[in-house]
């Protein structure tokens, strides 16, 4: 399947907006979603916050240039979805007019001076995932068998490093290694970043036994995925690595198998890690490394400590 096979529809034919401004305009517009954006997910967020904005600008008859503050303005308050969605159009926005006042198709960036409704985000809304509950996930799943000891491998190296589901999906054979005086996972994570996260024992011995029977060697299995697909629902192995979807809907199968509730996600892990050093008083700085976070305040949205408070408050009402 050819990338522009999976674009959204307007995206696989120039607007009229952009086309009737000349050669910069249509330039500029390739230019923004096919080269500048690399990374997938950014790059899904972006087609959405701002597929639809040469639609509705046409529906108004505006031309790319007469675009004003005002109108992206406007665009923004008919936009059905939350506050948070519409700052990611917003930005959007800002990025698309920008590439087009670098490209000279219009002479100022009109999202520039456009402000949202004030949105301050103290906590996630990822739901956290127990002790108790990851516990009780990790012994549910049989790994006397592959499959199961594939799922497990997967699930614990979500808990135990605290990693994202697409750099758990990236992981080849060559990237567990011994370093001299412990073993580690090396993960390419969010935005290209080269990370390398040690291996706690019980973890390293779960991947042992994982790579003993599936027959895998480093030296001879190199570039090889570590975790591949298994064939529809017989025990053998196809030769693609799992995407994040596919990890995604194994963890939702697994996490219903075990009787978890549904609103829980692969992701859920990555609180309940976090909020679990915290508790034990591990600095903020080293929880945010290993999370790979470059600003703490995001590290801090992980923290479901403040929430457990309001809980015990909660249940002290006399009434």
């Amino acid at each position: 399947m050819s990338f522009e096979s999976k674009l959204p529809a307007i995206l696989r034919v120039t607007p009229a907006i952009i086309s009737q401004s000349g050669a910069s305009a249509r330039f500029a517009w390739e230019e923004f979603f096919f080269a500048r954006i690399r990374n997938e997910h950014t790059r899904r967020a972006y087609f959405r916050a701002v597929s639809n904005f040469p639609s509705w600008c046409e529906q108004q008859g505006l031309a790319l240039a007469r675009i004003a503050p005002a109108h992206v303005g406007r665009y923004l308050e008919q936009c059905q979805v939350s506050i948070a969605s519409k700052k990611q159009v917003l930005a959007g926005l800002r990025h698309f007019f920008d590439c087009q006042v670098t490209r000279h198709a219009i002479a100022l960036n009109p999202a520039l001076s456009v402000r949202t409704e004030r949105y301050s985000v103290v906590e996630g809304k990822t739901p956290e995932i127990t002790v108790r509950q990851a516990r009780h996930l990790l012994k549910s799943i049989d790994s006397s068998e592959i499959l199961g000891l594939r799922d497990k491998c997967i699930i614990a190296i979500l808990v135990y490093t605290a990693a994202r589901i697409g750099a758990v999906a990236k992981l080849e054979i060559d990237d567990l290694y011994d370093t001299g005086d412990q073993y580690c996972l090396h993960f390419i994570d969010k935005g290209g970043k080269s990370r390398e996260i040690p291996v706690r024992h019980d973890l390293q011995l779960l991947l042992f036994e994982y790579r003993k029977q599936m027959g895998l060697r480093n030296e001879i299995e190199k570039g090889k995925a570590l975790f591949p697909t298994s064939v529809r629902r017989t025990k053998a192995f196809s030769n693609r690595s799992m995407t994040s979807n596919d990890i995604g809907r194994m963890v939702k199968r697994r996490m219903a198998t075990a009787g978890l509730p549904s609103r829980l996600s692969p992701h859920s892990f990555r609180v309940a890690t976090i909020t679990d050093l915290l508790e034990q008083g591990v600095p903020l700085e080293e929880v945010q490394n290993l999370a790979g976070h470059a600003d703490p305040r995001t590290t801090r949205l992980y923290d479901r400590r403040q929430r457990k408070v309001t809980r015990n408050i909660v249940e002290r009402i006399s009434i």
